[in-house]
C-alpha cells in the first residue's frame, strides 16, 4: 500500500495498522465507511481487502483531499467526503463502520480545534468528545448485523467505550490490544495525565485496544455477549 499526506494531514501509525487488520476480515464485500479518514488508509485498507464499496469523511478538506490521493495511488475506488461524522451522510447505512477518531486528552480544554495538524488527535480533557458522539449515532448509519470498530488507548477508558457501545444498542467486543510503550504524542502531555488519574506515576506504557460494536441482527438481543477476543497480533508503536 501506498501512502502520501498533504501537509497537515497526520501520517498514520501503528493505532491505524492495528485497525487496519481488524478491518481486513470484515471488508469482503461489505459496504464501508471510514470516519475521520485522515489519510485515507483504512479506507484504502479495506478497498484492497475486497469491500463492495467505500466511503470515506473527515471534516478536514486537506484529509478528503489526501484520501482521494491515496485511492488513485492504490488504483481503488474511494468516495472521499467531507462531513462531520455522520453530518452529509443523510439515512445511508453500511456494513461497517470504521474509525480512528482524534483520542488524546487535551489539557488546554473541551473545545475541540478548528484547524492546524491537532485536529487529527486533540478530543477534549478526557480525549473522549469525538469517540462518544461517533458511539453515539453509529447505529443509525448501520445495517442490521452490521459493525462499528474504533481504536484507541486505554487511557481514554475501555470499558468505558463498552458500556457506552451497550448503551448505543450495539454488542461489544474487544478484538484485539496491544501494550508498548507511550507515544510522543501522550507522552508530551504525562503531567495532564497523572492529574487526571489516567497514568499511574511512573507509568510509561499504555494498552491500545481495537473495538467492536455490532447492530443486533434481527431477533438477537443487544445484551448478548460475543465470543472471546482473538488474541492480539504483534505491532510495533
Amino acid at each position: 500500500m501506498r501512502i502520501a499526506t498533504l501537509p497537515g494531514v497526520f501520517q498514520p501509525i501503528s493505532d491505524t495498522w492495528l485497525l487496519a487488520g481488524a478491518l481486513r476480515d470484515r471488508a469482503p464485500g461489505a459496504s464501508v465507511l471510514d470516519v475521520c479518514t485522515g489519510s485515507g488508509a483504512l479506507a484504502v485498507t479495506a478497498a484492497l481487502a475486497g469491500a463492495r464499496e467505500v466511503t470515506a469523511v473527515d471534516v478536514s478538506r486537506r484529509a478528503v483531499l489526501t484520501a482521494r490521493l491515496n485511492a488513485r495511488l492504490n488504483g481503488v475506488a474511494v468516495r472521499p467526503r467531507r462531513s462531520d461524522l455522520f453530518s452529509t451522510l443523510a439515512d445511508e447505512r453500511f456494513d461497517v463502520i470504521v474509525s480512528n477518531p482524534p483520542y488524546v486528552p487535551d489539557p488546554s480544554g473541551d473545545r475541540l480545534p478548528t484547524r492546524g495538524p491537532q485536529r487529527a488527535w486533540d478530543a477534549g480533557r478526557d480525549g473522549r468528545i469525538v469517540l462518544d458522539r461517533l458511539i453515539a449515532e453509529a447505529p443509525r448509519h448501520l445495517r442490521p448485523g452490521g459493525t462499528l470498530l474504533v481504536v484507541h488507548s486505554e487511557i481514554c477508558g475501555i470499558d468505558v467505550t463498552l458500556e457506552a457501545l451497550r448503551a448505543a444498542g450495539l454488542l461489544p467486543q474487544v478484538v484485539t490490544r496491544h501494550h508498548g510503550p507511550l507515544g510522543p504524542l501522550m507522552r508530551d502531555r504525562v503531567e495532564h495525565l497523572r492529574q487526571r488519574g489516567a497514568l499511574t506515576p511512573g507509568q510509561t506504557e499504555e494498552e491500545v485496544a481495537v473495538i467492536a460494536g455490532a447492530l443486533p441482527s434481527a431477533g438477537r438481543r443487544a445484551d448478548a455477549r460475543f465470543a472471546p477476543a482473538r488474541e492480539p497480533r504483534p505491532v510495533s508503536r
